[in-house]
């Protein structure tokens, strides 16, 4: 794969919420990275791991998840192209989660040691990398909210936002489409419900017009109630570097 397409997604977003300078620019692409093909559903890296390198999405989805000693899992967040989801491990050397692909994906695998050299030569990039995990803290925070405190059809709605928005930034929407390949099962992992409770948001949000989710792709039918229905405000997200 050519090295352009390999880290278009992730220069893309990153100058997008943290600006980036030809310096930085030129930094990044220097890193030695391999690119490997991962199914779905085997984990890239495990709860209690002690990984040597990162993982960026270069094509496909990971979510992050925790099983319960129950067997119940629950999934944290959804990574797209561009991202590094486990970026952490580079300071926290025990994985405390899974990382798994949910369709198969192209990883590209940056090992510690560059990584820890680019960030201690380049200050300004370690910096960039830096917001970027202040700003996945804020989805997690976000996250629980959504979780916590909102009903069903509004703990969907606003995944649906929140995934359509970061896909923007790396120009993965086609108008009001965009891929979510989660099966009902992933859907109600994500949202600490039931499959069958998310299959009846599902179905009720497509009566209403709303949004179609089917086959792993959602249509936006009503874009206005769609924000509302998710009490949407995109600032966590901060996508912008004055933001």
């Amino acid at each position: 794969m050519e090295r352009e397409l390999v880290l278009a997604a992730m220069l893309r977003r990153l100058n997008t919420v943290t600006g980036l300078d030809e310096a930085d620019i030129a930094a990044i692409r220097a890193l030695p990275i391999i690119v490997r093909q991962w199914e779905a559903g085997r984990p890239v890296v495990s709860d209690g791991d002690r990984p040597t390198e990162c993982s960026l999405v270069i094509e496909g989805f990971c979510v992050r998840a925790k099983t319960t000693f129950s067997g119940q899992r629950q999934i944290l967040s959804i990574h797209i192209p561009g991202d590094i989801p486990d970026l952490q491990s580079l300071h926290l050397h025990r994985m405390d989660h899974d990382l798994i692909p949910v369709v198969p994906s192209t990883l590209g695998m940056i090992s510690h040691a560059s990584l820890r050299a680019l960030t201690r030569t380049r200050p300004n990039v370690a910096e960039k990398f830096w917001r970027d995990t202040l700003i996945d803290a804020a989805i997690f925070r976000q996250w629980i909210v959504n979780v916590g405190q909102r009903p069903a059809d509004s703990r969907l709605a606003h995944v649906v936002m929140e995934l359509r928005y970061r896909l923007a930034v790396v120009d993965r929407t086609a108008g009001e489409t965009f891929e979510m390949p989660l099966t009902q099962e992933q859907i109600a992992e994500a949202l600490g419900i039931t499959p069958v409770h998310a299959n009846r948001v599902i179905r009720q949000l497509r009566e209403a017009k709303i949004v179609d989710i089917s086959r792993g792709r959602v249509v936006v039918l009503n874009e206005a109630k769609l924000a509302q229905l998710a009490q949407f405000d995109d600032r966590y997200l901060h996508q912008s570097p004055t933001l």
